[in-house]
C-alpha cells in the first residue's frame, strides 16, 4: 500500500480547547485512516512551520484523499498537506521511465 506523509497545523481555537482538555489525537487519526482501509504508522508534534506530522498507509490515493478531505473539512486545522511517498524501487523505476520521456524546455 502507498505511504503518505501529512503535515498539519491546528487553529488557535483548537489549541485552546486542547489546553483546557488535553487529548491524545493519535486515536482519532488512527480511526480516520482505518475507516478507508489504511493504517497509521506514526503521529508526532513538532516546533516549526507545522504543528504535527502523520505517517499513513492507505490502499490508494482516492482513499487517502477521502481521509484528508474529511480531516480538513472538520475545522480544527489551519493547514493540512499530504505528500505521497515513493519507495526507492518506485523512484528507480520512475528514473528509468524518465529517460524515455522526450522533454524540451521552453524556448529561451
Amino acid at each position: 500500500m502507498p505511504m503518505y506523509l501529512s503535515k498539519f497545523s491546528y487553529t488557535p481555537e483548537t489549541w485552546a480547547r486542547m489546553i483546557r482538555n488535553p487529548e491524545d489525537r493519535r486515536h482519532a487519526a488512527q480511526s480516520y485512516i482505518e475507516s478507508v482501509g489504511g493504517k497509521l504508522h506514526g503521529f508526532w508534534y513538532g516546533f516549526g512551520a507545522h504543528d504535527g506530522y502523520n505517517l499513513w498507509e492507505a490502499p490508494d490515493n482516492v482513499s487517502m484523499a477521502a481521509a484528508a478531505l474529511a480531516i480538513s473539512g472538520g475545522g480544527a486545522l489551519s493547514s493540512f498537506e499530504t505528500t505521497v511517498l515513493l519507495t526507492v524501487d518506485e523512484t528507480l523505476e520512475a528514473l528509468r521511465k524518465a529517460d524515455a520521456v522526450s522533454y524540451q524546455p521552453p524556448a529561451a
